[in-house]
């Protein structure tokens, strides 16, 4: 019997008064599934995969980091923060040196 449990991420950046919208130019590659074996792995560990990807490809593009919101449920999508598991948003470092 399978102990797996399913994590549910998205990634989305703020859209001015509408709200937010999906991440990026593929959206798609910021939706998706994360499936953890171990109950220590719950969805703050999933919601950490995503970001150290986020920061990963920041890193090798030359942006430097951007405002998004990581939501994580578990097994399906839910509507939004509110209904999630996890959320973490990532701002960018306003401090000027």
């Amino acid at each position: 019997m399978g102990t797996g449990k399913d994590w549910v991420y998205r990634v989305d950046e703020p859209y001015g008064s509408e709200g937010w919208r999906p991440y990026g130019a593929h959206p798609e590659r910021w939706r998706g599934t994360i499936v953890t074996d171990d109950p220590e792995q719950a969805a703050e560990y999933a919601a950490a995969l995503v970001v150290t990807d986020l920061v990963t490809e920041w890193e090798a593009v030359g942006t430097g980091q951007l405002h998004v919101r990581v939501s994580v449920w578990e097994g399906q999508e839910g509507d939004g923060p509110e209904d999630a598991a996890f959320t973490v948003e990532i701002r960018p470092d306003s401090r000027t040196g």
